[in-house]
């Protein structure tokens, strides 16, 4: 079976970067930014992005690339004879199921808010009205699977068009409305009364703010933003680079990604915090800050029920872009794997994600009782735990060992891969080859396992050395795959 390809170099930055874009940008990066301090917390995280996502982001295109696979097949593909990188398959594809088990439910609360917001439902509420509109969602388990069940259907009928007549012109159609929402909500944001102090916030760099929320904590919440903003480490950027030709560099493409990733973050930023202080909210608030604080904004705002739903159709497309790349992702391992056709492919993963979607939409309800990470957690809090602190981070390691280290495909075939085409060329003096042998994986490993301390540190010294050690389980599983040789036939 011929492999598409992109019809366009701008539909394949727009795709990937649609893909890339997502709640880590616009749910995420606001709170974050507001916690650590505003613009002193954005300039420690561009640097990390630089860094740390970069490198990453084309090793993961150039596996992609060279391969003309998606993660179900290509380490097989490339990986030296009696070595194990292939058993890496198996984990990106699971991980791109397990993401889409809480996060089309999450795109689907996205769409309900925009439906609900547009219609009226929150003019004039009371911040009490809203809470409960928030959590009584939850305990509505039919509604929240209605939604749900139209993200996976709608998204999943995008992607059998094909590439280019579904995923791509569909995906630059949105991102380009993304765009233009932002540009508007952004300009109506600044312009409230009491906003520039909130600007001033966000642009300003002020370091006592950051000394305040202290430098270890900010510095590691920076990094691991730069981290999962990408979405890299599950084969998701990889897909997009087995459609590409070989005409452009893929640093040239990455830097052009990261900055319209950078941009949207950013952006979204604008949006949130300078409303949050003409209102005179905590622009810190956390992950409720989407769903109970704003709505409070806008339903005490004039003509708040036309920026609100304008606000929640830009998450929307947000979310919606990471739901078509990662199940065009899904949709390839089919194809590369067992050789089945476009349309079969998504019968079959329309009922497989309709069923997988079920136990994430059941834990805020009829299966509340099962709190797996300890008391208040949920399942979504396990697949998102799986996916944040796991799958991504260990992948992304395994993409980079895989790439610049002796054992695997290797430093010289990655850099010719990588500078291919017109464009930006890969470094390749020995301080970078030093840089991503032995520095970039050490700063993988410690946001691991600080993530796992973080999460499991107040729970207490028994139950962090529990975790601790299945933290260290893993790695020797990553381990097993970087060193660990087969027996040769």
């Amino acid at each position: 079976m011929k492999r598409e390809k992109f019809g366009s170099r701008l539909g394949f930055i727009l795709v990937s970067a649609g893909c890339a874009i997502g709640l880590g940008n616009v749910w995420k990066f606001p709170y974050m930014a507001g916690q650590y301090g505003g613009a002193a917390f954005i300039l420690v995280y561009l640097l990390f992005l630089v860094i740390l996502g970069l490198p990453i982001l084309n090793c993961e295109f150039s596996v992609g690339r060279a391969s003309q696979k998606s993660i179900a097949s290509s380490f097989q593909v490339l990986e030296p004879k009696g070595t194990s990188w292939h058993r890496m398959s198996w984990l990106g594809m699971t991980g791109n199921y397990l993401l889409m088990m809480f996060y089309a439910m999450v795109a689907g609360w996205m769409v309900y808010y925009c439906y609900r917001v547009f219609s009226g439902e929150f003019v004039m509420a009371s911040a009490a009205q809203i809470e409960t509109g928030f959590t009584g969602m939850h305990a509505e388990p039919l509604t929240m699977y209605f939604w749900t069940l139209l993200v996976i259907v709608v998204s999943f009928g995008v992607c059998s068009l094909g590439l280019q007549s579904g995923v791509e012109k569909v995906s630059k159609a949105m991102m380009i409305c993304l765009l233009a929402l932002m540009a508007v909500l952004a300009v109506r944001s600044v312009m409230m009364p009491g906003a520039l102090e909130g600007v001033k916030f966000y642009l300003v760099p002020d370091f006592n703010r950051m000394m305040e929320a202290g430098i270890g904590n900010v510095v590691f919440g920076a990094m691991s933003q730069a981290f999962f903003t990408l979405s890299i480490g599950m084969g998701g950027m990889a897909i997009f680079g087995s459609y590409l030709d070989r005409s452009r560099s893929l640093v040239n493409e990455s830097v052009y990604i990261i900055l319209l990733d950078t941009f949207v973050a950013l952006m979204a930023g604008m949006i949130v915090i300078p409303a949050c202080f003409s209102y005179g909210v905590e622009p810190g608030a956390g992950p409720g800050l989407v769903f109970m604080t704003l709505p409070n904004i806008f339903a005490d705002m004039a003509g708040g029920r036309i920026w609100g739903g304008l606000f929640f159709l830009f998450m929307s497309f947000a979310c919606l872009t990471t739901v078509v790349g990662v199940f065009e992702n899904i949709l390839a391992f089919a194809m590369d794997l067992l050789g089945w056709s476009r349309k079969k492919a998504v019968a079959v993963n329309i009922v497989a994600l309709s069923l997988l979607v079920l136990p994430c939409i059941l834990g805020f309800s009829v299966w509340s009782g099962f709190q797996p990470l300890g008391a208040g957690s949920n399942i979504m809090d396990l697949e998102d735990f799986l996916i944040s602190n796991n799958i991504m981070p260990l992948g992304a390691l395994i993409y980079l060992l895989f790439c610049v280290g002796k054992n695997g495909w290797g430093w010289d075939n990655f850099h010719k891969e990588v500078s291919s085409g017109h464009g930006i060329a890969f470094p390749k003096n020995g301080v970078i080859r030093f840089y991503l042998n032995w520095i970039l994986p050490i700063i993988i490993v410690g946001v691991y396992l600080k993530g796992y301390y973080d999460k499991f540190e107040p729970q207490g010294p028994m139950m962090l050395t529990i975790w601790m050690i299945i933290a260290f389980l893993f790695l020797a599983f990553v381990g097993s795959i970087v060193f660990k040789k087969t027996k040769q036939k």
